[in-house]
């Protein structure tokens, strides 16, 4: 297997405001794109050639990765005018392939950070001799997703949409967002239209009686549409509990990029990662925390399980918990925010202006 589509198509609304200016696949995480995690993987694993199926600030991709030399890859990029849906945008790209028609295709969404052993997929898919095989993993609460049956030989029995009730939770697989397509059946998905691969195609495919079989692996996963799974993600990198050849420094309790300015006796751990040109200042703690680019921690502030935007500003003493800080946007000092807050970018919250304990 030589070639790939990776679908970073999506306006990551899960995320917003990280994704007001910035596309998903595009958020720092442990210092780098996130998008560079995952091509980094798939070269690691003999792919070659990568088409990136992109939609929304689709013109952000290509200035950053060019031709895809760099990391020894050849990239392309195809742009969706209307968005398709996962099994459209696929169909979208299938031009630019170089594959035969028996050839294995991988196929990966642009916002699941995961340990998957790709080859161990790849040989699956061939010794099998299936029209597509999927990556599948265990998760402790399906109900959010999508169940995927199989019988004890691995093969796909049924797509089960979100189940609401005890009885409709038949097994804990679930769908992990990995496919190997056999070439020829990317051209049975149509074209022009809106397409959903989970709904639409793996469905169809099941009842033309084609071949489907899922592979389980059920090392590290995370799904990275919400802002706190964000957040832990890029802490996992940095932790080492992820992995990634392209982590730009060594795993540990803290990755301070070049350029980034930290006080030395401020404290960071649990993975933080403070970005390009950013300021730690005295007296600061920085637990499990993205610090992005240009972004400022002012003296005693903490800041935990939280991600703060590019040039955004945290004041003195401010105390910030699973929050995110969109870009350009200031905290004053002396402010609590809890989890779940998202502050807009460029938004000014003025000093002590939010809080949940008394001020005394």
């Amino acid at each position: 297997m030589t070639e790939a589509i990776l679908l970073v198509g999506g306006k990551g609304t899960r995320l917003r405001p990280l994704t007001v200016h910035t596309p998903k696949p595009m958020v720092r995480a442990a210092g780098v794109p996130f998008l560079t995690h995952q091509l980094a993987r798939a070269r690691a694993a003999g792919v070659e050639h990568i088409v990136l199926a992109t939609s929304y600030l689709a013109e952000v991709f290509e200035p950053h990765f060019g031709d895809g030399s760099a990391l020894g890859l050849h990239l392309e990029y195809v742009t969706e005018e209307e968005p398709l849906g996962t099994g459209g945008a696929i169909r979208n790209v299938a031009s630019r392939l170089h594959s035969g028609p028996e050839d294995p295709v991988l196929v990966f969404n642009g916002d699941i950070l995961t340990g998957l052993d790709i080859r161990r997929l790849v040989d699956t898919h061939a010794t099998t001799g299936a029209d597509v095989s999927l990556h599948l993993t265990r998760v402790t609460d399906p109900r959010a997703y999508g169940l995927v049956p199989t019988d004890p030989t691995g093969r796909v029995l049924a797509f089960l949409e979100k189940p609401q009730t005890p009885e409709e939770i038949v097994t804990d697989q679930i769908n992990a967002g990995a496919y190997v397509f056999r070439r020829s059946v990317i051209d049975t998905i149509p074209a022009g239209r809106p397409v959903s691969v989970e709904r639409e195609t793996f469905p169809d495919l099941l009842s033309a009686g084609a071949h489907l079989q899922g592979m389980v692996d059920s090392t590290y996963w995370l799904d990275l549409g919400t802002p706190a799974a964000f957040v832990r993600g890029s802490a996992d990198l940095v932790l080492g509990r992820a992995p990634s050849p392209a982590v730009p420094g060594r795993c540990g309790d803290r990755l301070v990029l070049p350029t980034a300015t930290v006080a030395p006796d401020a404290k960071l751990t649990g993975g933080t990662v403070v970005g390009e040109g950013a300021f730690v200042a005295e007296g600061a703690r920085v637990f499990g925390s993205t610090i992005l680019p240009g972004a400022v921690i002012e003296p005693g502030a903490v800041v935990t399980d939280s991600l703060i935007g590019t040039r955004a500003r945290v004041g003195s003493r401010s105390i910030l918990t699973g929050t995110v800080v969109g870009d350009g946007a200031v905290v004053g000092a002396d402010n609590e925010l809890r989890e779940g807050v998202r502050v807009w970018c460029d938004a000014r919250i003025p000093a002590g202006a939010v809080r949940f304990s008394s001020d005394r």
